[in-house]
């Protein structure tokens, strides 16, 4: 997707991210926000990678706003490894809102 051979329903891209609207959706808005460079986990995240991960998180709040359910609100996560749920290895911030969300997660 960040090289353009998978296409993608973007609706955010800069030098340092991507952010596109998720194939299986778990929300009414289920928006992916991914680095361009390649971190397979959050256990591979090193302290260069802080003003990054700051930045994927700025653009989740700036892409709710934009979706229009920052109002609402919305729920944001990452997971890590498959025990966490993670399937596709490439860490990606999941920004999903539209609908009310239970707690804890399934």
């Amino acid at each position: 997707m960040i090289t353009g051979d998978i296409p993608a329903d973007k609706v955010f891209e800069n030098g340092r991210i991507l952010a596109f609207r998720d194939i299986n959706p778990a929300a009414p808005t289920h928006i992916l926000i991914i680095p361009k460079i390649h971190i397979p986990t959050l256990n591979e995240l090193e302290p260069e990678h802080n003003e990054l991960v700051g930045e994927l998180v700025r653009t989740a709040s700036e892409l709710a706003k934009q979706e229009g359910i920052a109002e609402a609100g919305y729920r944001t996560g990452f997971n890590c490894n498959e025990a966490g749920g993670q399937t596709v290895f490439h860490i990606h911030l999941h920004l999903l809102g539209g609908r009310t969300f239970g707690w804890p997660p399934g």
